[in-house]
């Protein structure tokens, strides 16, 4: 009998069991609505118990969890398909919640149980004495999935097919009587001085023809001056509450002051924000098949390829990329500070500037759309380079574009080639999507 989990964590071989992180696309850097991260735990991919070596298990939960813990984070656990042949024995569990210490439990937001059954309950009844009072209030409820529609980008959830058929039947049982989605408000004309979830040529008209919007360089200009050298820029989240005022202010045409809020990370989430609620992401859904093609091609034509994809860009789409990765490339450059480097940022910017026109990006498509945006990063110089001429744009957004990039500072920049190497992180690892399972 194949003993699971025997390999060392990270290998990725495995079928049955699964954690990753969620992939949402044009409503967020895999987020819920308060700006933290989501991890998914699905419990009909577990295996049978006798199959599935607990230790090793537990090991390989820690190994994955450790590169996220440091920034708040929220746990969907989808408990259908737990039963008596996958089910972990409570002594296991036990030990578990023990090994997970403050650090893991401090930065965890919510766990939002979907499909709870008894099982549940007296697992709850048995663990209250070791829980405490602030972690258990952290324990959400949902029986049935569109419960989740008020924390979570639901649209852009990734749900086990499985898990989708119990809750349709569940649906069936008590006769489609579930609690009605949060209504989203009427569509009304946008303000003049509106600034999320309008299109870029709204806003370079309503702005005497500026190509950047001003949310974009405000945030940057501050971030730039404030940010550059802050440990974990664009990482942590912000208040809801706090981020949703901030909106408001700027969609009125209000002046806002970073510095009454006294905390650097709120203004990184604006950014974050403006660009996904974007109605068209900032790469175009046009170019969205030729950036997933990235990893076909040769390493040393990748940064090439970028190129000549961007190329296609319309203008004002290129001279905001521009601005906006001429600002990242800054900040990777102060990485040894702030460690950020261009791979890290790769994987909180790409969701946020490309994807489908339809449905959510695939786990499969975050490897090509990460690796496009840290080229466009850590070769900012070489793929933005004005050498050649770019057909269709003109001389007034090339000018635009000059300004907004970052002094070269006599910096040479790098070979084109590879992608930068993971051991060229100043944090030691390049992230990756997160994504767990046991072997066959």
């Amino acid at each position: 009998m194949t003993d699971r989990l025997q390999r060392v964590p990270g290998d990725g071989s495995g079928k049955h069991f699964f954690i990753h992180q969620l992939g949402f696309s044009r409503l967020g850097d895999r987020e819920d609505r308060f700006g933290r991260r989501v991890i998914t735990f699905s419990c009909c991919r577990m295996p049978p118990s006798h199959e599935l070596n607990h230790r090793r298990l537990l090991e390989y939960l820690k190994h994955t969890l450790d590169q996220y813990v440091e920034s708040d984070y929220t746990i969907v656990y989808f408990h259908y398909g737990l039963n008596s042949r996958n089910k972990p024995s409570l002594g296991w569990l036990q030990s578990t919640y023990k090994e997970f210490d403050r650090r893991y439990k401090k930065n965890l937001k919510a766990l939002y149980v979907v499909h709870p059954t008894n099982f549940i309950k007296v697992l709850w009844t048995i663990f209250k004495p070791l829980i405490s009072h602030k972690f258990g209030r952290k324990v959400i409820y949902f029986n049935y999935l569109s419960e989740l529609r008020e924390h979570l980008k639901y649209g852009q959830l990734i749900v086990p097919p499985e898990v989708l058929r119990y809750d349709e039947k569940l649906r069936n049982l008590h006769g489609g009587q579930v609690p009605a989605p949060a209504k989203t408000p009427p569509p009304r004309p946008p303000l003049p001085t509106q600034q999320f979830g309008v299109s870029l040529q709204y806003l370079k008209d309503k702005n005497q023809g500026e190509l950047i919007p001003p949310v974009l360089r405000f945030t940057v200009t501050y971030l730039r001056e404030k940010g550059l050298r802050t440990e974990g820029l664009f990482r942590r989240s912000a208040s809801v509450h706090t981020i949703r005022e901030i909106q408001r202010l700027y969609d009125q045409g209000k002046p806002v002051n970073f510095d009454d809020y006294g905390d650097v990370h709120i203004p990184a989430v604006i950014l974050k924000t403006f660009l996904r609620e974007l109605p068209q992401p900032l790469l175009t859904f046009t170019a969205y098949e030729q950036i997933l093609g990235i990893t076909s091609v040769e390493s040393s034509l990748r940064v090439t390829r970028c190129h000549q994809i961007l190329q296609s860009l319309p203008e004002h789409n290129y001279a905001v990329l521009r601005y906006l990765m001429g600002f990242l490339h800054e900040v990777s450059r102060e990485s040894i500070f702030n460690k950020m480097n261009s791979s890290n940022l790769a994987c909180v910017f790409g969701l946020n500037l490309i994807w489908p026109s339809q449905g959510a990006s695939s786990l499969s498509a975050l490897v090509p759309m990460n690796l496009f945006t840290e080229l466009l990063i850590e070769y900012y110089e070489m793929v933005f380079s004005t050498q050649e001429a770019r057909g269709g744009l003109g001389a007034g957004a090339v000018e635009a574009g000059e300004r907004s990039g970052p002094v070269s500072r006599g910096r040479t920049p790098r070979r084109p080639g590879l992608a930068p190497r993971a051991s060229a992180a100043p944090d030691g690892a390049r992230e990756t999507p997160l994504v767990l399972e046991a072997s066959r």
